[in-house]
């Protein structure tokens, strides 16, 4: 038999939750390999992005990395607001009290910065173990004896062995898929996610938003800006840029047949968007990624044999009403499995360690915030399209509006309840019709005109930086007919109808005097999101270790 390298514990994936599963194993003195594919650490992660501190959590990042918060933040957001929009008219609520609730601190940050960041204090604690961090491999499945999970196996390495796995590689994560964890089926399961990073003129985030240091704030947006898509917008202040994105319900872009590029544009060329930017707007980065709806796909059971899954992987990202929170449950799911894992060998039983993983996650009310149980009450009662046309009838009724007057500000008060907010059903009363009754009865008409003038999607691709795999494509069509694959021509984030430097394009072939609609894929502009993989017919994996889109705001 050849005789294979081993470790104790691989962690695949270096973003917040391997961090701190391997920071928590590396303490423990656990022999521990972090293995990353993208060139650098950070440069293959997005996100929106806040990471919270939660009051309740066990674990959070700076508990791990005590000068995480000075070294590799941007900026702490003390404000929390929500606008509700339609046409010109903005009603805007405070909702701070929503986002302070159980949080100890809550910072913006961009992930190429914090990754790479966290990375050097990994590589350190785990070679002072025996182990290390290597950058640029992609492993790309589970090793297996006799049908039991054993190591990983990459393209660019020998296959590894190991006592223990940490999957935290991802929404698209490839160990999950192998284990027969996670799928990538039903769109109503995954949110997708565009930003883009601003550039600001230096001071103009402090002067703009009247900040003073150690103050940031952050935005949503719901309404009738978006084409009926639910889901809504988002601005963080960074230091001295923007996060400006979108987040919608997957299957709800496929159903509109909206394309993510044009929601983004609408957002940024909103009038209320023109006391914080002007003509001279400057887009340093577009990105995009799939979110899991942790309510529909958090994983009860996260692991097999050897294996667990943290974050993004197991379906860990929360966002029930106006919040959303992801990276510090990540966070605390890899120290939790790393605590799993050092408790299981210090009693000599380390195949144990993934029960014990999931039982932390439930003794320790994680997965009551993943899946709570007010939503899945609320859920049987209110996703069905006649509840929704019904609740959308009465709201916009003569009935419905006095009501929304009556209440008043005391709407703001019902958007700041924590207890409402664990219950919102995942249908378009809250995303749309609701916020648009709203500023269309309480809401003030904006003067403002905007002079922003995003790039065109063209421009925005040309500005990444990518490293072509030439040869060896991530994502082949299996099946290229209009009705199996076409929905990946609108939903994905770097394509669009009538535009042929995308990813995905619609056209007609001719064959033996017959005429069909297909649809052709050119995975050079890929930026890896994932979308295709749920909305096509498709077989997709993530590029080799290096290769492909590098993101260096993130």
């Amino acid at each position: 038999m050849t005789e294979r390298e081993r470790y104790e514990a691989v962690v695949v994936g270096a973003g917040p939750g391997g961090a701190a599963a391997a920071a928590a194993l590396a303490r423990n003195g656990v022999e521990t390999l972090v293995l990353e594919r993208g060139v650098e650490t950070g440069s293959k992660n997005v996100s929106g992005g806040l990471l919270y501190a939660e009051a309740s959590a066990p674990y959070a990042i700076d508990d791990l990395f005590p000068e995480f918060r000075e070294a590799a933040a941007e900026r702490p957001v003390t404000d929390y607001y929500l606008h509700n929009l339609a046409g010109d008219r903005v009603k805007t609520f405070d909702i701070t009290d929503l986002h302070e609730h159980d949080t100890e601190w809550s910072d913006a940050v961009l992930r190429r910065k914090m990754d790479s960041w966290l990375a050097e204090r990994v590589h350190e604690l785990t070679r002072e173990t025996g182990g290390g961090l290597l950058t640029g491999v992609r492993v790309n499945g589970l090793l297996r004896e006799d049908g039991e999970i054993v190591g990983v196996t990459c393209d660019e390495l020998d296959p590894i062995e190991a006592d223990f796995v940490v999957a935290a590689d991802g929404v698209n994560s490839e160990l999950a898929r192998d284990a027969g964890l996670m799928d990538w089926e039903e769109p109503e399961e995954w949110f997708q996610g565009v930003k883009a990073v601003v550039d600001m003129p230096e001071g103009a985030v402090d002067d703009r938003f009247d900040l003073d240091d150690g103050e940031g704030e952050a935005h949503l947006f719901s309404g009738d800006l978006f084409e009926g898509v639910r889901g809504g917008g988002f601005l963080y202040t960074n230091e001295d840029t923007l996060s400006i994105g979108t987040v919608f319900h997957l299957d709800s872009l496929v159903a509109e047949e909206a394309e993510p590029h044009e929601l983004l544009d609408a957002l940024l060329t909103h009038p209320l968007l023109a006391r914080w930017l002007d003509d001279g707007y400057e887009e340093l980065e577009y990105a995009a990624k799939l979110v899991p709806d942790s309510k529909k796909v958090a994983h009860p059971s996260p692991h097999r044999g050897r294996l667990a899954l943290v974050g993004d992987a197991a379906g860990q990202m929360q966002a029930q009403g106006p919040i959303i929170k992801g990276m510090n449950h990540a966070v605390t799911a890899g120290a939790l499995a790393a605590e799993a894992f050092v408790e299981a060998r210090s009693r000599s039983d380390p195949d144990a360690a993934g029960a014990l993983y999931e039982r932390k996650l439930r003794e320790e009310g994680v997965m009551e915030k993943l899946r709570p149980r007010r939503y899945r009450a609320v859920r049987t009662l209110a996703e069905h399209d006649p509840v929704t046309d019904v609740l959308d009838a009465v709201l916009d009724s003569p009935v419905g509006r006095f009501g929304v007057r009556a209440l008043g500000d005391d709407l703001e008060r019902l958007y700041g309840s924590p207890f409402l907010s664990m219950m919102v059903p995942d249908t378009r009363t809250p995303y749309v019709t609701l916020p648009t009754v709203i500023a269309e009865e309480l809401g003030d008409p904006v003067e403002t005109k905007n002079g922003v003038t995003p790039p065109d999607l063209a421009d925005r691709i040309g500005s990444l930086t990518y490293d072509v795999d030439v040869g060896n494509p991530h994502i082949e069509l299996v099946d290229d007919a209009v009705g199996a694959s076409g929905d990946a021509v609108t939903a994905c984030p770097v394509s669009a109808r009538d535009f042929g430097g995308g990813c995905y394009r619609e056209e007609t072939v001719r064959t033996n005097g017959e005429e069909r609609r297909v649809v052709s894929l050119d995975t050079q502009p890929c930026v890896e999101c994932g979308t295709c993989a749920v909305v096509a017919d498709t077989d997709w994996e993530h590029p080799r270790g290096g290769k492909g889109v590098e993101f260096r705001q993130g």
